[in-house]
């Protein structure tokens, strides 16, 4: 592969990447949409959040381990926890990051 094969690879991958971004945006920007509609979408960033956090917290080395010895359920649980109370994405951070230190370094 020469040079101007990169390049014309590393812009069509960087086109393809770019456009699903951008033209529903550029096209649907102008438009306002009912409310239910705007009720129903507000739910689909939580929604893809929680599937792949489900997906990491149960299943970290590829299969499914709900077992007392998988310490990211440990973890998950403090961190929830704090997250049900306080609603912020910051102070549910430090929960997260102490318990598992100290799992990593103390327990498992």
């Amino acid at each position: 592969m020469n040079s101007t094969n990169i390049w014309i690879i590393i812009i069509g991958v960087s086109i393809v990447s770019i456009l699903p971004r951008i033209l529903p945006v550029a096209l649907l920007s102008r438009y306002e949409f009912p409310a239910p509609l705007k009720r129903w979408l507000s739910f689909v960033a939580p929604a893809v959040l929680s599937g792949l956090t489900a997906l990491s917290v149960a299943a970290p080395d590829g299969f499914i381990d709900i077992s007392i010895n998988n310490s990211f359920i440990w973890d998950f649980i403090p961190t929830l926890l704090v997250a049900i109370k306080t609603r912020n994405f910051l102070y549910s951070l430090l929960p997260g990051i102490v318990t598992m230190a100290l799992l990593y370094n103390f327990i498992f």
